[in-house]
């Protein structure tokens, strides 16, 4: 069964962890385009001044106070949209959080807790969705990473949520195309992005958490998962450096280890000691609306790799695709000479 979407300004649109960074940014974004939204996050005091604000530009807005790793709170969410609206049309899973540090200093029950967060609260978004929209059509959108397909050292246990959220998408994609129900399902895969992410983690390293470069702006993300509402994709990376580093796991993998080994353990730490370890949007939640986060270097306010493989033309995507495969074998070529010259990263 063909997937018909509608535009944004016909839209409603539930969006989790809207408080702050691409949820955040994705949400105003969304209400200038004319959807109507249906918030979510831990924070009441911030979710309040979202949707005033949002209501004070002339927009519609509502907002549930709702931990997604629980069930009955998705319901509830699901039940305001439809009281509320009438419905959604696009339900967005974006809740997440993450955890910095050594696999064996990382003790289990916080290992749990993210799980229940980035894998068990999107299954229960998901779940909830299909229920709502196998009979009328829409969108799930579900944000992973590009960590889904590699793993980033030091972040082990969220990168292994996002494997997991990847493995879940894909499977509830195929069931739903069997079914032949007419709704689109996405994985957004972003590389790394300026929010609150690293400070928001619970951190067991030695020094603040931050991102390795290239770091993109969220409002890169939310264009994507805004292009996705409207148009049915399988999936988008977001971030031409994410898409490098796919490649290099694919085609050069030892090289890919030797760099997060050598290089990126290093890169994504701060030069500066960690706030205390019980401030963290893992254990509570953070209550003011943030957009941008820590990145100390040049954020990247455009991603014309994800402008490219969104882009409406058959010709400019295949064009990107060669382009990536080309810089894939590049990268491979200058690991390779670099080893056989006696130098490492």
């Amino acid at each position: 069964m063909a997937v018909k979407l509608k535009k944004l300004k016909d839209q409603t649109i539930v969006i989790t962890g809207a408080s702050s960074g691409i949820g955040l940014v994705t949400a105003r974004m969304a209400a200038k385009a004319g959807a109507k939204l249906v918030l979510a996050a831990r924070s009441e005091d911030a979710l309040r001044q979202l949707t005033n604000e949002i209501k004070q530009a002339g927009g519609q807005a509502t907002y549930v106070v709702a931990d997604v790793s629980k069930p009955e709170e998705v319901k509830r969410l699901a039940a305001e949209a439809t009281s509320a609206f009438g419905g959604f049309d696009t339900w967005i899973n974006n809740a997440g959080v993450s955890i910095y540090g050594k696999i064996e200093e990382v003790p289990l029950e916080d290992m749990r807790q993210l799980f229940e967060v980035n894998f068990w609260g999107l299954v229960n978004g998901s779940l909830e969705a299909v229920k709502h929209l196998k009979g009328k059509g829409g969108a799930i959108i579900n944000v992973g990473s590009i960590l889904s397909d590699i793993t980033a050292i030091l972040q082990t246990i969220y990168s292994a949520s996002k494997h997991a959220v990847k493995g879940f998408t894909d499977g509830l994609r195929m069931e739903l195309e069997m079914d032949e129900a007419p709704i689109s399902v996405t994985l957004i895969q972003p590389a790394a992005i300026d929010t609150p992410y690293p400070i928001h983690a619970k951190n067991f390293m030695e020094r603040e958490a931050k991102h390795a470069p290239p770091a993109y702006a969220p409002e890169t993300v939310a264009r994507a998962i805004l292009h996705c509402a409207a148009t049915s994709e399988r999936d988008v990376v977001v971030g031409g450096g994410g898409k490098a580093m796919i490649g290099m796991n694919r085609w050069t993998p030892a090289l890919l280890d030797q760099f997060m080994e050598k290089s990126f353990s290093k890169q994504e730490k701060a030069d500066y000691p960690p706030r205390p370890l019980q401030q963290n949007g893992l254990d509570r939640p953070v209550g003011s609306l943030e957009e941008r986060g820590n990145y100390p270097g040049h954020t990247r306010e455009t991603s014309y790799y994800t402008e490219a493989a969104t882009a409406s033309s058959p010709k400019l995507r295949t064009a990107l695709v060669l382009g990536a495969g080309a810089g894939v074998v590049l990268a491979a070529w200058l690991g390779k000479n670099k080893r056989a010259n006696g130098t490492s990263n």
